[in-house]
């Protein structure tokens, strides 16, 4: 496994754990979602694209 594949399920893990299911954390909004998904598409490219 290459580390950009580690890097990717990584953070694949924290946006799923990051989904505002808990009642504490519903006031959050998905705010954390959307950066932490900004986050894996952005590693997505950069995997397709060779850079990583």
């Amino acid at each position: 496994m290459s580390v950009g594949t580690i890097l990717l399920i990584v953070l694949i893990l924290i946006l799923i754990g990051a989904i505002p299911v808990w009642p504490y954390n519903r006031s959050w909004g998905y705010g954390p979602t959307g950066g932490i998904g900004l986050l894996v598409i952005i590693l997505i490219v950069l995997l397709l694209m060779g850079l990583i």
